[in-house]
């Protein structure tokens, strides 16, 4: 597996909340780019297998959140987290957590994640094409550091979580 030195140009597929749509479900669809997230910028991204799976709900997105400030404070201008779900399921996803800083962004044609290297196939579990578990830092488009888990392999039998999460992120900020 070859880490890319860039994030792919692709355009997701987002759902935004707009009160001049009226009813029930005040939302419209808006294209977002990769040069929207990332360019001028420097961004944490992180990237799990599925919203509502137990160590992404229990661990991954909480953790980030949890030191969203602290992220922050580090010159963070934006915490984002991936997944090759689709906006409305990240939409809810996020509702039930509470997640209320943490940007979340729906791959939900994994058109990002294949272009990544990072899709693999989970229908061991039932998942079909997935992210695999990573985070990295990216400034101005340009990847400066990647924290992939281990074990990256077809329908793996496990969830590596062991160096993708916040406090690997913020040691590594921290020691720059």
């Amino acid at each position: 597996m070859t880490e890319p030195r860039q994030v792919p140009n692709v355009t997701f597929k987002t759902r935004v909340r707009d009160e001049s749509v009226g009813g029930d479900n005040p939302f419209r669809w808006q294209d977002v780019t990769t040069d929207d997230i990332f360019k001028n910028k420097r961004i944490v991204l992180f990237a799990l297998p599925g919203a509502f799976t137990p160590t992404c709900t229990t661990a991954h997105l909480p953790g980030y959140e949890k030191h969203y400030d602290d992220f922050k404070a580090l010159g963070i201008d934006e915490v984002v987290c991936l997944s090759v779900n689709d906006a409305f399921v990240m939409y809810q996803w996020r509702k039930h957590l509470r997640t209320e800083k943490i940007f979340m962004l729906p791959d939900g044609n994994a058109e990002f994640t294949r272009k990544m290297g990072m899709l693999v196939d989970k229908s061991n579990l039932g998942f079909g094409m997935r992210s695999w578990r990573y985070s990295m830092i990216v400034q101005n488009k340009e990847i400066e550091k990647m924290f992939v888990e281990s074990g990256y392999t077809d329908n793996c039998p496990t969830d590596p979580f062991e160096i993708s999460g916040a406090d690997s992120m913020l040691e590594y900020l921290k020691s720059k």
